[in-house]
């Protein structure tokens, strides 16, 4: 009992990273779930100073007290937050990154193969001079 091994279950490549992207997706959602609560909180908060603690209460600019424009510009990005996780990463989330990266890797190797035969072989030309310099040495 003491000698044996406990045996580790091998997890193969393909589903540890299924695994480490279901937990990027836990973190993104958990994430804006902490910004939707914040945001709740926060306007509350900045209702509250200006309405009961009368903070700013002369600042009201186009006739609308100034929280409103504060609670606007929070919500644009807490909606700018919830349209990256929900919907910009599902058109690019890692599928696309990888079918990206395999585009941009065979491009490159079209592009190195067309160099290859515009340029010539420099190591058969450095073997010949070399074999030239060699012959006219001995």
């Amino acid at each position: 009992m003491l000698g044996t091994k406990k045996s580790h279950p091998q997890i193969d490549k393909e589903q540890l990273e299924l695994i480490q992207n279901a937990q990027h997706r836990i973190i993104q959602k958990k994430r804006l779930y902490v910004h939707f609560v914040v945001f709740l909180i926060g306007s509350v908060f900045l209702i509250l100073l200006n309405l009961v603690l009368g903070y700013g209460k002369d600042f009201t600019p186009f006739n609308t007290p100034w929280f409103v424009y504060a609670v606007l510009a929070w919500l644009f990005l807490l909606l700018y937050h919830t349209i990256n996780v929900f919907i910009t990463y599902k058109f690019m989330g890692k599928e696309w990154e990888q079918q990206q990266l395999e585009k941009l890797v065979a491009k490159q190797k079209k592009r190195i193969e067309e160099l290859k035969t515009k340029v010539p072989d420099l190591n058969q030309t450095n073997t010949t001079s070399t074999i030239e310099t060699k012959k006219k040495l001995t």
